[in-house]
């Protein structure tokens, strides 16, 4: 018997209808159970202090429970990991932060690709570095602190979170636009390396305001400036480095929420607007200033765009400066 073309037809697309369907299903149903957050960092911590209070308000809009699953490792690589072969349906997120970029511009042996294997949500806030020495230091300002490094090439020495953290990247800018040399301590977190910064073992730390300012609040810390381009309504008394003179010396942290790569694109933009509106609120505006942070939306795509861009940015700047993850 012979087959017309237009059967043929027929038959396919009415194989493809059911999957059709099943696509149209699970977008207009989403959420129908539980959200896992990932988060890549303790509990304590400023990823998942800002994991907690997002997944409360998003409860409270989607209808379902949010779920905080903390996953914390070197580098978030097991969280991000767990999420990047996660089912692409919406129900697993992660929460991470910077050293997402820098990772992944210091080690090319990762169980997942950086660009490919996720499908970027919504970034929630942006924060400066503060520059920090101990409070019974000699260093006042940053100009001393860099004319102190300049008479001592490699003297001074700096603690971070480890080689190739967000933390010894921005050490690295700041010691390339001064034009000064110190020496790299890596704690296995930023709480130990304040902890010899306060007993002097170290010199001068670069780290989250959300770190250091409670110890500047209690007397043991003094900061000197931060690392944005201009001033930070976080800490608004201090200078920024580039405003010293320091040019090329700005960083900034973020924070933001990933899917797995395939995730629906009406799911993504569900979850982008619920947050975003989120952080437009006042009190959302008004808990991350407290966190040392500003809310800082931005669209899915454009999000997208500013993860690709940095990984390429921490690239260069660690070949230049010869970071190579431990």
């Amino acid at each position: 018997m012979k087959i017309s073309p237009q059967f043929l037809l027929g038959v396919a697309a009415a194989l493809l209808v059911p999957g059709i369907a099943s696509a149209q299903l699970s977008t207009s149903t989403w959420p129908a159970k539980p959200i896992t957050l990932i988060v890549d960092a303790a509990p304590g911590s400023s990823n998942d202090a800002f994991a907690r209070t997002i997944g409360k308000r998003l409860h409270e809009t989607l209808g379902q429970p949010v779920v905080i699953d903390n996953k914390p490792s070197g580098g978030g690589i097991i969280a991000n990991s767990l999420v990047a072969k996660a089912a692409p349906d919406g129900y697993t997120l992660v929460l991470l932060s910077t050293t997402f970029t820098t990772v992944a511009a210091t080690r090319a042996n990762l169980p997942y690709d950086p660009i490919r294997s996720f499908k970027p949500v919504a970034r929630l806030a942006t924060g400066p570095m503060l520059v920090a020495v101990a409070a019974d230091s000699r260093y006042k300002s940053i100009q001393d602190l860099v004319s102190a490094a300049k008479a001592q090439p490699g003297k001074l020495n700096y603690g971070t979170s480890g080689v190739g953290g967000i933390n010894h990247f921005a050490a690295e800018l700041l010691m390339d636009a001064a034009d000064i040399k110190m020496t790299q301590v890596p704690y296995k977190g930023i709480s130990l390396a304040i902890t010899d910064l306060i007993g002097g073992q170290v010199q001068v730390v670069l780290s989250s305001a959300a770190s250091v300012l409670p110890h500047v609040a209690n007397g043991r810390v003094r900061a000197l400036a931060v690392t944005t381009s201009q001033r930070s309504p976080v800490v608004p008394d201090l200078p920024s480095t580039e405003q010293a003179g320091y040019k090329g010396s700005a960083s900034e942290l973020w924070w933001g929420v990933l899917a797995p790569a395939g995730t629906p694109t009406a799911v993504v933009d569900r979850l982008n607007t619920e947050i975003n509106r989120i952080l437009d609120s006042a009190e959302m505006k008004a808990f991350f200033l407290k966190a040392g942070a500003e809310a800082a939306p931005m669209k899915a795509v454009e999000f997208e765009q500013f993860i690709a861009t940095e990984i390429t940015r921490w690239k260069k700047i660690a070949a230049a400066a010869g970071i190579q993850a431990e």
